[in-house]
């Protein structure tokens, strides 16, 4: 499974990372809402569960997703600052390329 993180998003997952309380948690990506050939994402921090994988990033960032998720392999986070701020979650390689 692969994962995507952008400079961006990296810096302001790694913000909230670095607090005292998140030590130990990694970033996880989830499925929120799935129909048809699309999903839409979400963020957490989580500590693995036996049904994950943890996957490293460029980014230096380990990510938990949930395994035989197709819908969550080649997942990409940005962070945008413009039009409005915060977290975009897609996954260009199943076609999803932002919420509809």
């Amino acid at each position: 499974m692969k994962v995507k993180i952008t400079r961006n998003a990296a810096k302001v997952i790694k913000q909230q990372m670095d607090l005292e309380e998140n030590k130990d948690l990694k970033l996880r990506v989830l499925i929120t809402h799935s129909h048809g050939d699309h999903a839409h994402y979400g963020l957490d921090l989580d500590t693995p569960k036996e049904n994950d994988e943890v996957i490293p990033t460029d980014k230096d960032i380990d990510v938990i997703l949930e395994k035989g998720q197709p819908l969550l392999d080649g997942v990409k986070v940005d962070y945008l600052y413009f039009p409005q701020e915060g977290f975009v979650i897609t996954n260009p390689s199943q076609g999803n390329h932002g919420d509809h």
